[in-house]
């Protein structure tokens, strides 16, 4: 059974860091995307940063220049490392990741989320 494993996040004061990380756990023929959504309270869940098999990045202008998504290739791992982290920062982060499981099986995962708060 394919399932991501969240770690990381947690309470962090203004202007600090946080690094939150994502394993694929179980057996996968490739991963295509993976990615960080958030969703603060009240609002709609949106796209953070993503990552591609090519290393090709995405991020949302909110957070370019203080959040970088890196991965590992061999570990089915991808990281948000966020810096300069503001309370409008807060909110519930979610690992996605678009995964080949068989030749011609392709299917989209969700993490089941891990709490960053930013507040001093």
């Amino acid at each position: 059974q394919v399932q991501l494993v969240e770690s990381g996040g947690g309470w962090v004061q203004p202007g600090g860091s946080l690094r939150v990380s994502c394993t694929v756990s179980g057996s996968i023929l490739r991963v295509n995307v993976m990615g960080w959504y958030r969703q603060a309270p009240g609002k709609q869940r949106e796209l953070v940063a993503r990552i591609t098999n090519g290393d090709s990045t995405t991020y949302a202008e909110s957070v370019k220049g203080r959040f970088t998504i890196s991965r590992d290739g061999n570990k089915n791992t991808v990281y948000l490392q966020m810096n300069s982290l503001k309370p409008e920062d807060t909110a519930v982060y979610y690992c996605n990741a678009d995964l080949t499981l068989r030749v011609g099986l392709r299917k989209d995962y969700w993490g089941q989320g891990t709490q960053v708060t930013v507040s001093s």
